[in-house]
């Protein structure tokens, strides 16, 4: 019986932690090419009360064993990198990487972080620049006087200046891979760091070595599907309330011995 309140527990603690990762999704809907997480359980220790295949006679032996679980855990939350659908802004300085891919940015201590967000914009000195000031890896500087500025595919930023029949090359927007990008540590921000799990960024061009190509003018949208998030929610909280159920009747149970006279 305590046992089974402790297994209980670790099921209730394991539901917890699931709810807190859909309630993550949900209250991420509408954050920028956000990709939602999904929680994966693992169970605990065995007691191996008799072991598989041990004599029960002179001549035979168990042909299954007797385990007594200890109950289950959270052993990963996976971000799922399915892309998010297209929102279409003809915004000139929105990007979108449509296929695999991040972009970098550049944070104020030099280190490089990695995005799916490409709701860019252009700061007082003309550089490329996330809305929290963070420059678009490796640098780009819009000239003054610009009319427009186009971004092709493969990452190529052309400026075209007033009074100039020649658009001005600015150079190319890389895009960078990961070997496991379900390895990358989420820092918040829209923005990942990579790990020793996700492995070493490698620089491509967009639209080639299978990297996504660069769309201009959109924004990637999240990818929580909320109806899916709305079951996830149901299912994690009936597992909840029956891992509390068996709670109540260990108690029940222990209760029952020690009014026994």
């Amino acid at each position: 019986m305590i046992r089974a309140l402790n297994t209980a527990a670790t099921g209730m603690a394991s539901q917890d932690a699931n709810v807190s990762t859909i309630a993550n999704n949900i209250a991420n809907v509408n954050t920028n090419a956000f990709k939602a997480g999904r929680a994966e359980f693992e169970d605990l220790l065995y007691e191996t009360v008799q072991e598989a295949g041990a004599k029960s006679s002179p001549d035979t032996s168990y042909s299954v064993g007797t385990q007594i679980g200890s109950g289950s855990k959270i052993s990963a939350v996976k971000k799922q990198f399915q892309q998010g659908l297209p929102n279409v802004t003809n915004n000139p300085y929105d990007l979108m990487v449509n296929g695999e891919g991040f972009f970098g940015l550049i944070g104020g201590d030099g280190q490089v972080a990695f995005t799916r967000d490409g709701s860019f914009t252009v700061d007082a000195t003309g550089s490329l620049v996330t809305k929290n000031g963070e420059k678009v890896f490796p640098g780009f500087t819009i000239p003054p006087k610009t009319s427009h500025v186009n971004v092709d595919s493969s990452g190529g930023i052309e400026a075209f200046i007033e009074g100039q029949t020649e658009p001005m090359k600015l150079g190319q927007i890389p895009v960078f891979q990961f070997q496991n990008p379900e390895g990358l540590k989420s820092i918040g921000g829209n923005k990942y760091q990579a790990t020793v799990g996700s492995g070493v960024p490698a620089q491509t061009v967009a639209a080639t070595n299978g990297a996504g190509q660069i769309q201009q003018g959109a924004i990637e949208l999240s990818n929580v599907n909320v109806m899916q998030e709305m079951t996830n929610l149901i299912k994690a909280q009936r597992a909840y309330e029956m891992n509390s159920k068996v709670m109540g009747a260990a108690d029940q149970m222990l209760q029952t011995v020690n009014n026994i006279r």
